[in-house]
């Protein structure tokens, strides 16, 4: 008699001894492939706080720039519990952020992404975020800057004109009202006055929360921000609700979200996505041009002759224009070559945004080093940015260094491409300065701020 039984039981064994030869096989190739690679060098401090005193009791800067002396270009750390890799190369940032961008996604605290969106495009990687910054770009492209200079330069005046009188002013936080009313222009176009005004008041309330302790209760910071972040919802949809029922052909990054059309399989945007990612760009755009602008004013005071270099090619543009009676233009934009290094110089020395966050998604092998799965990875763009291999006397502000070494052409094409979208929005209040009339405000308030 047959025994089905056993039969069965033999069946089984004998898949299961093949399932789990395969799954030893499998193993063990992954795992010899891993051996063969091993982690960068560096230490990673203390069991799981790790290196997280060490940095913050010290200059940041100087903590990334000891370690790189010590292990090179790449070294690991742990800090605030998360095993990291610091990159300290051209090669390895661009390998990261460009050239293998698919490895590795952006991660950022939830307590930032419930303020700015989760929706935002850098909160996101792949067709999404393909899509969203193909927009973004496209609301940024030369024609459209081009018909908003003579905007931007009415702001330039504007903001000009409100420091007169010889009253003492933060330059940053000026600067930021300025880049923040740019930003609007660059968004939406034309905005009514009490709508513009609403915006401001609730993203400033915003803004001051975003990098406060993440705590709900009554009162503090972070809780005010995400309650001013649903009335900026509400307001902004009510924007985008008018925009579609009037059929309003504004230029600018809303239109084009508006307009967008269905790609890869990738709807339209709903109003929440089209909200989060305003929100994020006003965020990304804001505090680096205005700091940007201010580190220019800095160095400027700093260097008086290159001041003078400086306001003797902008006067020459300027009294051009008096002459034949129109503002500034696009083509004159492209012919300052002084303050386009100048330019150039402060967002190496300044570098506003020292490192990045990214998460490696898979094992990445990068010069014979394993960067594990789940790890953090950090391109540190001030350490570039200051090495002395490739910027000599990197402490100097030297503008002259971008037209006789060639050793900074990589970091001249990135800035260039830079440039291309925000040279408009650095030289403008440059080239009002030292136009205007009133030259005499500038070096005063230079004076009193330095």
């Amino acid at each position: 008699m047959v025994n089905y039984f056993e039969i069965f039981l033999y069946i089984s064994i004998f898949l299961l001894s093949v399932f789990s030869y395969y799954v030893y096989f499998k193993n063990k190739k992954s795992s010899s492939k891993k051996k063969a690679y091993k982690l960068p060098p560096g230490s990673m401090g203390w069991p799981y706080i790790g290196e997280t005193l060490q940095l913050y009791s010290q200059d940041p800067n100087v903590f990334f720039v000891n370690r790189q002396r010590r292990y090179g270009e790449i070294f690991k750390t742990k800090i605030l519990g998360c095993p990291c890799v610091m990159l300290a190369s051209p090669e390895a940032a661009r390998f990261v952020l460009v050239n293998q961008a698919n490895l590795f996604k952006p991660t950022y605290p939830k307590s930032k992404e419930n303020l700015i969106g989760q929706s935002a495009l850098f909160f996101h990687q792949g067709d999404y975020h393909t899509h969203l910054r193909k927009l973004v770009q496209a609301s940024l492209n030369p024609e459209s800057i081009r018909s908003q200079i003579p905007h931007i330069e009415e702001l330039s005046l504007s903001a000009l004109n409100s420091w007169a009188g010889g009253h003492v002013v933060n330059t940053y936080h000026e600067m930021k009202k300025y880049s923040f009313e740019v930003g609007i222009l660059a968004i939406f176009g034309r905005l009514e006055g009490h709508v513009k005004d609403e915006l401001k008041e609730n993203y400033s309330i915003v803004d001051k929360g975003y990098n406060s302790f993440p705590t709900k209760l009554p009162g503090s910071p972070y809780r005010k921000a995400l309650q001013a972040r649903k009335r900026l919802g509400k307001i902004l949809s009510e924007i985008i609700s008018e925009r579609k029922e009037k059929k309003q052909l504004e230029k600018g990054l809303l239109s084009c979200f508006l307009n967008a059309k269905e790609e890869k399989g990738l709807l339209v945007l709903n109003e929440d996505q089209i909200a989060d990612n305003i929100i994020g760009v006003l965020f990304a755009a804001q505090d680096t041009t205005a700091s940007v602008l201010t580190w220019i004013l800095k160095y400027l005071h700093d260097n008086q002759k290159l001041l003078e270099s400086v306001k003797a090619e902008q006067k020459v543009i300027c009294q051009s224009n008096e002459q034949e009676n129109h503002g500034l233009t696009w083509t004159q934009t492209r012919k300052m070559p002084i303050t386009n290094k100048v330019v150039l110089e402060t967002l190496r020395l300044a570098s506003i945004i020292s490192f990045t966050f990214r998460e490696a998604v898979a094992d990445v092998e990068y010069k014979g080093y394993l960067i594990p799965k789940g790890w953090k990875v950090m391109p540190l763009f001030r350490n570039i940015h200051h090495n002395p291999e490739f910027f000599p006397d990197p402490q100097k502000f030297d503008p002259s260094r971008f037209e006789k070494d060639q050793r900074v052409s990589v970091f001249r094409n990135y800035c260039n491409l830079i440039l291309h979208y925000f040279l408009p929005l650095l030289v403008l209040i440059r080239n009002d300065i030292t136009c205007n009339k009133k030259m005499g405000i500038v070096p005063a308030l230079l004076g009193e701020i330095a």
